[in-house]
């Protein structure tokens, strides 16, 4: 193939190298370990040496080719494939943190990282503060005895961004490393990579999926950072991705440019209406509101409008037709999530209620469906809803 860093994204997911038989997809390498033809071969995979595949748990065929399709894609020196987000986002601030170490997060951070940060890690004395993503001064100030700069841009919920550039160089400046959960762009729309940013994960059941049926994760980052994690983390954690999801997620890469514009034009457009809406007193979509130091080159199909008291919450999800109820996003479909089933969550560490989430919101993720009908179910079913 030519080189990765000449040839564009589309040009990349699509075009692959012939593989065994003549096949044009990556085969399914269904093997939990992988034998040597003799013992030299054995001892050179255990002192690095080769390459050679020894056992699924920390090297796959067809999941190492998901790696180094990400990797390039972000940008990104060596990509490391999980089992789940959370299995990618635990992994990668592990290799970061320590013990008596200081985290600096932005508030409204994806809630289970939240969580994390706020139960698992402070157990293990990691200490967590959490910043405004737009107060740069504050974060500077946060920084001075920090391991870690955690990001998520834009943000859960409130659909915030952080000026990338300025505090990757930040956090540089004051020898922290940077990381960033970049799932709502997909590489398509931001490479936090090429800002300066260190380390980049995916909750790749999102849109590098988009077919809602892999639940997975993935860390993209430097050959440095990817040691770090394979040498003393993810071996001894064993959050592995199998090689059927991997496969899976290749699958979706192929048309990831194709659908991410049409979430772009569908959710923008439905933003834009909603914000003319009478029942609607806020929406939340960077597009709407863009930023001159903004790094997206474009915007998914996830944000949040907050509706008017009159309007009947729970009226207006059962009124929806073609919406589902449902947590996840980045799929073919289309779905909703009222914020107050999160808020009245019973749970020691709530994001939501912490960061003061509006009861109001709602989050919305425009699927694949077309525009004009899942406008038509959103006017419908807010007219139900109105209470006046």
């Amino acid at each position: 193939m030519p080189n990765d860093k000449l040839i564009s994204q589309q040009t990349l997911l699509t075009h692959d190298q012939r593989h065994e038989m003549g096949a044009v997809t990556t085969p399914i390498y269904q093997s939990s370990l992988f034998t040597f033809s003799d013992y030299d071969s054995m001892i050179a995979r255990f002192r690095g040496e080769s390459d050679q595949p020894l056992y699924s748990r920390v090297d796959n065929p067809t999941v190492k080719a998901l790696q180094d399709k990400m990797a390039a894609l972000e940008g990104g020196e060596a990509c490391l494939a999980f089992g789940s987000g959370m299995a990618a986002i635990s992994n990668a601030i592990l290799s970061v943190v320590a013990p008596g170490k200081k985290v600096v997060c932005v508030n409204h951070v994806y809630p289970d990282t939240y969580r994390f940060l706020r139960g698992f890690c402070q157990r293990f004395g990691i200490v967590t503060e959490f910043v405004d993503g737009d107060d740069e001064a504050a974060i500077g100030a946060a920084l001075s005895d920090a391991s870690l700069l955690y990001l998520e841009s834009p943000s859960s919920w409130v659909m915030s961004e952080q000026n990338l550039n300025q505090l990757g160089a930040m956090a540089r400046e004051a020898g922290v490393v940077s990381m960033i959960d970049n799932s709502w762009a997909s590489p398509i729309f931001q490479q936090p990579l090429l800002c300066g940013i260190d380390i980049v994960v995916h909750s790749a059941s999102k849109y590098i999926s988009g077919h809602s049926d892999v639940v997975a994760g993935l860390v993209i980052a430097s050959q440095q950072h990817i040691n770090n994690i394979t040498r003393h983390i993810s071996p001894y954690l064993g959050g592995k991705l199998s090689a059927h999801e991997a496969s899976l997620l290749m699958r979706g890469l192929r048309t990831l440019p194709l659908r991410m514009k049409h979430h772009h034009q569908s959710a923008l457009t439905i933003a834009e209406k909603l914000a003319e809406h009478p029942l609607v007193t806020d929406v939340c979509h960077p597009g709407l509101k863009p930023q001159s130091w903004s790094t997206l080159r474009g915007y998914s199909g996830l944000f949040a409008f907050e509706v008017a008291e009159q309007v009947d919450i729970p009226q207006l999800c059962n009124a929806l037709e073609l919406f589902h109820m449902g947590v996840s996003w980045g799929g073919f479909e289309s779905l909703v999530m009222p914020a107050i089933s999160v808020i009245n969550q019973a749970s020691e560490f709530n994001s939501a209620v912490d960061f003061g989430v509006s009861p109001r919101l709602i989050r919305i993720s425009v699927g694949l469906e077309e525009t004009n009908d899942l406008w038509a179910d959103l006017q419908q079913a807010l007219a139900s809803a109105n209470r006046a």
